[in-house]
């Protein structure tokens, strides 16, 4: 398996990953312009914030996952740290050692941007995941995820 940043080529690939990942974690759909957006995101602008890793297979078979993450601030530290907003393998490449190749590749990324601690969130009832990034040495926090519209009034 190899690892590598993700191309144009391949933002279809990883908006159909992202929909498999939304229906795994019983989410909404990503965005239907999701390949657009990501475009826009990492091509489109000269100083790109979010990094996508994505692994295929040495045959140049399709992408079997992909990894997101980018710099958030920490004001309890009063620094900055690599946020990995997802990690997500299809079925088929799980077990395979191919999320520990991904995890490696986001820790590359947080020390070539000087940062030395990453973070990340998994669902509660995601007991496989939290196995594995057990495995990876990672050490669990427990707390909520609230999101809210922007768009709420004053009540």
């Amino acid at each position: 398996m190899t690892v590598r940043h993700a191309r144009p080529a391949d933002l279809p690939r990883i908006a159909e990953l992202a929909a498999e990942h939304a229906a795994y974690e019983r989410a909404a759909p990503p965005a239907p312009d999701l390949a657009r957006r990501l475009g826009t995101l990492l091509f489109d602008t000269p100083t790109p914030r979010l990094r996508l890793l994505v692994a295929e297979a040495p045959d140049g078979g399709p992408l079997v996952g992909y990894a997101s993450c980018a710099p958030e601030l920490s004001t309890w530290q009063g620094r900055e740290y690599l946020h990995m907003d997802c990690l997500f393998l299809s079925e088929a490449a799980r077990g395979s050692g191919t999320g520990a190749l991904l995890m490696a590749a986001v820790a590359a990324e947080a020390r070539a941007l000087g940062l030395d601690e990453i973070q990340w969130q998994t669902p509660t009832w995601n007991e496989g995941a939290a196995r594995f990034y057990d495995r990876v040495g990672a050490h669990a926090k427990e707390k909520l995820r609230y999101t809210m519209s922007s768009a709420l009034t004053d009540r």
